[in-house]
């Protein structure tokens, strides 16, 4: 009889939510956003707790950050923009020919492989061929997995140099652009 009446008891736990069409917008978000319109997306610096500021006085003590590279010089003769953590920027003519090569190595095989699915339900949906479910998942794996390597796979074979346009499947750059990743990894751990 004991547990029939606990479970006749309400949870205090459980409470009612307001409707989202009766809840207040927040007026902190408002103020912050009222304030400067311009400038609420540029990044502030002096957050609570850091810096010694005060709530009261956190808005007048904010700083806008904003990164200045500098220009260096490579041994080539080639002028690289420097970024704060003293990365290269990557040329504009290499960065279109990385991306290209990033598409079409993703693209082909993510097409190929959307392509065999349908050929294949197409197949099994006119009953030409009974398909065993092993060989869509096979398919998806293979041309869908050769579609993710393909975005490190058009970086690498991408010819890093300006002038040097490289070859059509990249072979040779791809070898050569490994080993030189590998040779900053083993500088760096030196």
């Amino acid at each position: 009889m004991k547990t029939l009446s606990i479970l006749q008891q309400t949870p205090l736990h459980i409470t009612k939510s307001t409707p989202w069409w009766k809840r207040r917008s927040n007026p902190f978000l408002h103020q912050l956003h009222c304030k400067n319109p311009q400038n609420w997306r540029q990044l502030q610096a002096g957050a609570k707790g850091f810096g010694g500021t005060s709530s009261s006085s956190s808005s007048s003590s904010t700083t806008n950050i904003q990164e200045q590279p500098k220009d260096k010089q490579k041994p080539g003769g080639k002028s690289y923009r420097k970024t704060e953590d003293n990365d290269d920027k990557i040329p504009d003519a290499v960065w279109e020919r990385m991306i290209s090569r990033i598409l079409f190595y993703v693209g082909v095989p993510l097409i190929t492989g959307f392509a065999l699915l349908q050929v294949l339900g197409a197949l099994k949906e006119q009953k030409l061929w009974d398909v065993p479910n092993w060989v869509p998942f096979l398919t998806s794996f293979v041309t869908f997995g050769s579609s993710a390597l393909g975005i490190a796979y058009g970086t690498l074979s991408t010819s890093w140099d300006i002038e040097k346009e490289g070859s059509f499947l990249g072979f040779e750059q791809a070898q050569k652009n490994w080993d030189e990743v590998w040779k900053e990894e083993d500088e760096n751990n030196m």
